[in-house]
């Protein structure tokens, strides 16, 4: 390689030792490595981006003219406390409102049995993620870590529940997510040419996969070109919000509401399909906890958190409820129970020729909530394999890209997979299922919490009824289907469970590694150009 194309890596190894990466081998400090190019700001820049998102330990050297005696502690990164009230709003209003208000309406309609039901339950489902919202935050300012549930469990129950977390995030938690976003944009897309006809299913599968494709294209290649796609259709999301909530009132004030004045007529009696409508909803609302995420960067935080929240997740809640309402000025009961697409069809019968605005600005919305999902998805896994908790080529990143090409191209894999062999409805039933057994250790996570490190500092302290009510709501979301009605996917996900449970005894709790895995990660290393992101002693030279 050219002396002006190598790049010079600060990093720190597991004993807290400065040295100097040139993307190939290691080499000790001072040793006459090359300096970073000056040439080379723009991926720089692009780098920086992904690794000060994260709590890695990697840093770019950013002057090559920069004061050698330097101590180890101003070499080493340090999250800013960057994200004000307004920042905290737009990241949880951002994240929540995605596919879901676009795709769940019906499966939440058709569970219910009822229009005045529906509503309910999408009202409740706002609450609920508020509660639970505010559980986090309690969890969040007395754990400042990155990777949320992960640092909780850890710190309450020991590693193996986080462990658990970790896998059960990484093959199923994640990759449902980018499947069902990916599957609800492949719908809109194909909608779009498919007027008033069903599309075929296949088409829409095909569609879904080469979206997964290129999101993970997008994210491996470079993080300045991932933000920017989406900075650019984040936009989408309010368009679409925003023309469906003004054609409902437009057509209320014509008088057309009569669909909406049905009532609870045809409410369901039954425990599990409430349940299962709750799934449909939650999902939608999905991304309450994401603030967590950042707790290290958020100014006064034990202020702005909760206050962030008290004020996103009402306003998502009104937000939905209008939506609904919107829809059903335009369609009865029955016709959005067979419409794949409720958006299009609303948009069809009301903004006339310019009708293709609808499902163009829901396909924007969804593409740009999928590569925000992958985009996320190197985090946990970069955390969990520091720990020892998977496997190590799961955190290395591309040696040019500075990118989590292996996370990204694992839950990729496993992504495709889901989208080949699931529905959309069955994927919203599998992650949510999941997800909130977790959502339910967290809250006992912070109970156990209360009692375990009383003097643990909280800058705020949710009162103690909100998490016993988020995990007697857990409980019965996770009991009341397999009780009234049991699906392959719960089993599923059991099994996968116990599966990783298992695992945990030899691979991680005793350490044994397979022999072929130093040549698998060899072999890995030199096709994808990756290597560990921090100094990991067999693979220094």
């Amino acid at each position: 390689m050219a002396s002006e194309e190598i790049q010079s890596v600060a990093i720190l190894d597991v004993h807290g030792k400065m040295m100097e990466w040139n993307g190939e081998d290691y080499v000790a400090q001072g040793s006459g490595s090359e300096a970073v190019n000056k040439d080379n700001k723009d991926e720089e820049r692009d780098s920086d981006q992904y690794l000060e998102s994260d709590d890695s330990t990697i840093r770019r050297s950013r002057d090559n003219n920069s004061n050698p005696s330097s101590s180890e502690a101003d070499m080493s990164v340090k999250l800013k406390r960057t994200v004000g009230l307004f920042s905290g709003i737009s990241l949880i209003v951002g994240t929540m409102i995605g596919s879901g208000i676009f795709v769940s309406p019906t499966g939440l309609l058709d569970r219910t049995g009822s229009v005045a039901m529906s509503l309910v339950v999408w009202t409740a489902c706002g609450v609920v993620s508020m509660f639970g919202a505010l559980a986090y935050a309690e969890l969040g300012t007395m754990i400042p870590s990155s990777g949320a549930e992960y640092s909780y469990f850890m710190q309450a129950f020991g590693p193996f529940s986080a462990y658990m977390f970790s896998w059960v995030s990484t093959f199923i938690i994640k990759p449902s997510q980018l499947a069902i976003i990916c599957m609800s944009f492949a719908a809109y897309a194909v909608e779009a040419f498919a007027y008033e006809c069903e599309p075929n299913p296949q088409i829409v599968q095909l569609t879904a996969a080469a979206t997964v494709a290129v999101v993970t294209f997008v994210n491996c290649w470079s993080v300045e070109l991932a933000t920017q796609v989406q900075n650019i259709f984040c936009s989408c999301k309010l368009v679409a919000v925003a023309i469906i909530i003004g054609g409902g009132f437009y057509k209320i004030c014509e008088g057309s509401y009569e669909h909406v004045a049905t009532g609870f007529k045809g409410t369901t009696a039954s425990v599990g399909n409430i349940a299962t409508a709750f799934y449909s909803g939650l999902w939608a609302y999905d991304g309450w906890n994401n603030l967590n995420y950042v707790t290290e960067e958020i100014i006064n935080p034990e202020v702005n958190l909760p206050l962030s929240i008290g004020i996103a997740i009402p306003m998502v809640t009104v937000i939905y409820v209008f939506v609904n309402i919107s829809y059903l000025t335009i369609m009865s009961p029955s016709e959005m129970l067979v419409s794949d697409a409720v958006a299009v069809t609303f948009g069809n019968r009301i903004l006339g020729p310019m009708a293709w605005l609808m499902p163009l600005s829901v396909a924007f919305s969804t593409f740009g909530a999928a590569n925000g999902t992958i985009f996320a998805a190197g985090r946990l896994c970069y955390v969990a394999s520091r720990e020892g908790h998977l496997v190590d080529v799961l955190s290395f990143v591309h040696v040019k890209k500075l990118t989590p090409a292996p996370a990204l191209l694992f839950h990729a894999i496993v992504a495709l997979a889901m989208v080949m062999s699931g529905s959309i409805e069955g994927l919203i039933d599998f992650f949510s299922f999941t997800v909130w057994i977790f959502y339910g250790m967290s809250m006992v996570a912070l109970l156990v919490l209360r009692y375990k490190e009383p003097k643990l500092p909280r800058p705020y302290k949710v009162p103690i009824v909100i998490p016993i009510i988020v995990l007697i709501i857990s409980v019965y979301l996770v009991i009341a289907p397999i009780v009234d009605n049991p699906q392959i996917e719960y089993l599923y996900s059991i099994l996968f469970m116990v599966l990783g449970a298992i695992m945990y005894i030899p691979f991680v709790h005793f350490g044994y590694v397979f022999k072929f895995m130093d040549k698998l990660t060899t072999f890995l290393q030199l096709m994808l150009q990756i290597a560990p992101p921090c100094g990991i002693t067999d693979y220094e030279q």
